[in-house]
């Protein structure tokens, strides 16, 4: 599986190409957000002669959405999200004008995650993990012949995704990640919405947020 890492939009947003070798290729979390960074993202494709599927997001924020509808119309592929963040695709373009950001039309959702348990283009599949806090209907996506783990604004480099935003919840968002990504093991590649890549082992040590809670449950049982 072969991945790249576009940074898009005045929120510097992660937005990933991903492909195997069918060429086949998904974009999760498209952020492209203007003429030159849509420019960028088909030069991107067309010179890897790749043949776009689908466009994946991990959630419903508008630094995530602000091309998706781009991939949606210019590939003729389907927009892939749960459902339970459908609440924020619609309200996406007034929450960008709160933070002074443009956006554009938003797309339809197509394809609904809520209740798979993973998603398949060309000879990969994503296993589909639900990690409500950020969002309620926020996932991470999984790959674990390559170990490789796409949190979204779950879990970041030493940090975790805002809780305080409608539909965030802190002791859900703790959960998610102590419940449900750390055992996925420490060498686990952590490709994040914001911010650079890390892994569960080094999260699992130097994440302020995740030692803090680790730390009151080791008390707790001793």
């Amino acid at each position: 599986m072969n991945i790249a890492r576009l940074v898009f939009n005045p929120l510097q947003e992660n937005t990933y190409v991903v492909w195997d070798a069918t060429l086949q290729a998904i974009i999760i979390d498209a952020g492209n957000s203007s003429e030159r960074e849509n420019t960028m993202l088909e030069n991107f494709i067309a010179e890897r002669g790749l043949t776009v599927v689908a466009a994946v997001n991990t959630h419903g924020h508008f630094d995530h959405l602000l091309g998706a509808e781009f991939v949606r119309s210019r590939y003729g592929v389907p927009f892939v999200m749960s459902s339970k963040d459908e609440f924020l695709l619609r309200g996406a373009s007034t929450s960008a004008e709160l933070f002074g950001v443009r956006a554009g039309d938003m797309p339809e959702l197509d394809v609904d995650l809520d209740g798979h348990e993973s998603y398949t283009f060309g000879e990969t599949t994503l296993q589909v993990i639900s990690t409500p806090g950020h969002t309620p209907g926020h996932v991470a996506l999984y790959e674990p012949q390559s170990k490789v783990l796409f949190t979204g604004d779950t879990l970041f480099r030493e940090s975790i995704g805002r809780t305080d935003l409608p539909g965030g919840d802190y002791s859900w968002i703790m959960r998610s990640i102590i419940d449900k990504l750390l055992p996925l093991g420490d060498e686990v590649k952590i490709y994040p919405g914001h911010g650079e890549e890390s892994n569960i082992g080094h999260e699992s040590m130097y994440n302020p947020f995740i030692v803090e809670v680790l730390n009151q449950e080791v008390n707790y049982k001793n």
